[in-house]
């Protein structure tokens, strides 16, 4: 494909990795539930989410494995209080949940006075972090791998049906207490799907949803009109491209002829996705595409 003008793909991939981490800021089974079960508790998985953020920092964090009812296997994290808090005065259990091209180090990506997960930990939460299917943090599956089409055939609805079943059961059964349920965009959505769940909806005591989402037709941004004006999922799934890294040569190039016809500003590819944002700290850019490469699931 031809090179883009402006900023250029390259530019506008990075600037991309960091909108979508960004934007419009988710072995007890259950006694006779066939949707979840436990694999394994660690300390700290090597490379995994506590020993990257957490523990550095001096706050306590292990690892656990779920199993959805399809197979898939995801990362929790259990923050089980703050970093100067007492491991026998935790308080009540708060699970959160990412959105859309993130994971749960979403909440720790700030400093400890501006990162929800910090903060909600050293003001007395049980903290508990999903990180829903085909995450850099869940990538697992008991037949299939990354690189099997049926791994990322899947949508939001299965994220409510199987994810969330098993990750906030998996929490339930451990703490033996409700839930306090906080989503961010997709994680609100799988929420308000996932607690029309009679076996769900027990398990939780309130619910916060920040930039709730329910509908599209509203959507402005004009990224997204346009990939929606090309039928770019078609493409992707007609080129056999199941899952999509707009850090990638293939993500690049992609971005490069969206870029070409002057239909976006790849030179402000934040704007072009959430419009013009007045609260945006520019000054954390480099540190946010420092931290690490950015995997996104299924178009």
């Amino acid at each position: 494909m031809a090179g883009s003008g402006g900023g250029g793909a390259p530019a506008a991939a990075a600037a991309l990795a960091v909108t979508l981490l960004l934007v419009c800021p988710l072995s007890g089974a259950i006694q006779g539930s066939s949707t979840s079960h436990a694999l394994c508790r660690a300390g700290a998985n090597a490379g995994g989410l506590c020993e990257q953020l957490l523990l550095p920092l001096g706050y306590p964090c292990t690892e656990h494995i779920v199993e959805t009812g399809d197979g898939f296997l995801l990362s929790l994290q259990h923050v089980p209080h703050g970093k100067n808090g007492l491991a026998d005065n935790t308080g009540p259990p708060v699970f959160l949940q990412h959105g859309l091209f993130q994971g749960g180090d979403t909440w720790f990506i700030n400093s400890a006075e501006q990162s929800l997960g910090y903060i909600l930990a050293d003001n007395g939460f049980d903290v508990w972090i999903g990180n829903v299917r085909g995450t850099r943090w869940s990538k697992g599956h008991s037949t299939l791998s990354v690189h099997d089409k049926l791994f990322w055939d899947w949508s939001w609805q299965e994220l409510a049906e199987y994810d969330l079943m098993a990750m906030l059961s998996y929490v339930y059964t451990v703490t033996q207490s409700k839930i306090i349920y906080l989503g961010h965009s997709q994680g609100t959505i799988m929420g308000l799907a996932a607690f029309t769940m009679p076996e769900i909806a027990k398990m939780i005591s309130s619910a916060a949803l920040l930039c709730p989402i329910s509908y599209l037709d509203h959507v402005s941004a004009t990224f997204v009109l346009r990939a929606v004006g090309i039928h770019l999922d078609q493409m992707l799934l007609t080129m056999g491209i199941h899952q999509l890294n707009f850090r990638s040569d293939l993500g690049v190039q992609i971005l490069d002829s969206l870029c070409d016809d002057g239909h976006l500003d790849c030179n402000n590819m934040l704007s072009s996705i959430t419009g013009e944002n007045c609260c945006f700290n520019a000054s954390r850019i480099d540190y946010y595409l420092d931290d690490q490469e950015r995997h996104f699931r299924e178009v």
